[in-house]
């Protein structure tokens, strides 16, 4: 068995079956085989540029290189725990394929190297494809708030009504999410796209390679400096999964506010049947299933943001076989979170508001209480004054069972203002009130509107 091996030449027997099952990697890390293929023929183009190898040779091993890629593609090629891993799978159908030279395309390079390279090239392709996602969703959203334009909601704090917003105003709050989001991963994307291959095992190697055409061929941007920092160094797999982690945070409390919205108590949306389930004995439940997984799976993207701040905390420099863990919490966080955002953009565009029933208990929990505050303010009434009198006549209205609008003149009047501030009462006239940049202005939010379709497209 240990002939098998990429390192069996130090050792005289084989591997126990037990430690080939508790060690292998094979089992998850399959997936990152296109980035190793891609790696590797970028490397081996470089040792025939510096003369290690021919450039003919590097040709040839290129070529073999794509045809196992296909063989993987069509499912033709057999896993086995006791290669390992996928870099180990590859190379010895390289060397099955062309023999000696096969052998040479591991030249100046270690498994501690290739393997984070594969990792980030995998990474930078995730955050490519989570920003489409991300942005498919926002689009979701903005095309919702064309759709209820004009529709005005109650907004919350402490789940408590506060004041009237535009509902466009309310979907374009999560779109602004969204774009953190995406900058974030723009961000992070900076930091993943430098290239570690070359500093081999930790301190580099005697033989004269070339990393600047390896990072020109991969697309990297820069090259890192220090070897002994590139096989230890999960920061990019951390920042990415943190990334995860608040897109995954921002999907279960949109999740959580639906969940409740859903509700016969609050009934604001008409939910789409395609993304609910019933129940198995209760016949009229439509229950807001999706919803609930999405918030529930941001769990498993966060307790993959902890296991690995727990996989590298106190490891010493350079590689440590405990890295290998890594990929299984990036995996999933990816996954995790790719499958959320795939189901949350069809069920944004396809959820309605029910307009009827929100506009028939609009009026209701004082939303334009603030509003009046703010009129007389404007009356030259010192704002904690103001803040004291119309607490004071919220608190007269609940004695009386009426709306702020419904008292009579001589009781505004005591309040410090008069009967003019009543032109400022009612969801429609508060919402009117509003003036200042990124407000629910109904033509702030026309403007942002406007804006968000330009910029997505």
């Amino acid at each position: 068995m240990s002939g098998q091996k990429t390192w069996g030449g130090r050792f005289t027997g084989g591997t126990d079956e037990r430690v080939e099952a508790f060690t292998e990697s094979i089992s998850f890390d399959r997936r990152l085989y296109r980035h190793d293929i891609l790696a590797s023929q970028a490397h081996a183009r470089m040792l025939g540029e510096v003369g290690l190898i021919t450039p003919p040779d590097a040709d040839r091993i290129a070529v073999a290189l794509a045809e196992i890629g296909a063989e993987i593609d069509a499912g033709k090629m057999e896993f086995s725990i006791s290669l390992e891993d996928i870099h180990t799978h590859i190379e010895r159908a390289l060397i099955a394929k062309l023999g000696d030279l096969g052998r040479k395309l591991h030249t100046g390079r270690s498994r501690n190297d290739q393997v984070v390279t594969d990792v980030k090239l995998w990474v930078r392709d995730a955050v490519d494809e989570l920003d489409a996602l991300l942005t498919d969703l926002q689009r979701a959203f903005v095309e919702s708030a064309g759709r209820e334009q004009g529709v005005v909601i109650p907004g919350y704090t402490h789940l408590q009504r506060a004041q009237p917003v535009l509902a466009a105003h309310y979907f374009l709050a999560y779109v602004e999410k969204l774009q953190r989001d995406r900058d974030r991963l723009a961000d992070c994307r900076k930091r993943v796209n430098v290239l570690p291959l070359g500093a081999a095992a930790l301190a580099g190697t005697s033989l004269p390679i070339d990393r600047e055409s390896v990072r020109q061929k991969l697309g990297f941007e820069s090259v890192a400096r220090n070897s002994l920092d590139v096989s230890s160094d999960r920061d990019f797999a951390l920042e990415f999964v943190f990334c995860l982690s608040v897109i995954a945070t921002h999907l279960s409390g949109w999740a959580e506010e639906w969940v409740i919205w859903s509700t016969t108590e609050f009934n604001f949306l008409d939910l789409p049947d395609a993304f609910c389930t019933g129940s198995s004995i209760m016949p009229h439940k439509k229950n807001p299933d999706v919803l609930e997984l999405t918030r529930g799976k941001s769990a498993r993207v966060i307790s993959s943001l902890q296991q690995l701040f727990l996989l590298v905390k106190g490891l010493p420099l350079a590689y440590n076989r405990d890295l290998q863990e890594d990929k299984r919490a990036v995996f999933d966080a990816f996954d995790t979170v790719a499958g959320c955002l795939a189901v949350a953009a069809p069920l944004v565009r396809q959820t309605k508001l029910r307009r009827d029933v929100i506009a028939a208990r609009l009026e209701d929990g004082f939303l334009d209480a603030t509003t009046l505050m703010e009129a007389l303010i404007a009356r030259g009434v010192p704002m904690r004054s103001a803040h004291e009198a119309v607490g004071t006549l919220v608190r007269e209205c609940e004695r009386r069972q009426c709306r702020l609008a419904e008292l009579p003149d001589d009781v505004f009047a005591a309040s410090g203002g008069g009967a003019e501030v009543r032109a400022v009462l009612g969801v429609s006239n508060a919402l009117a009130a509003f003036k200042s940049y990124g407000s629910t202005a109904p033509a702030e939010v026309e403007r942002q509107l406007l804006g968000w379709r330009e910029r997505l497209g």
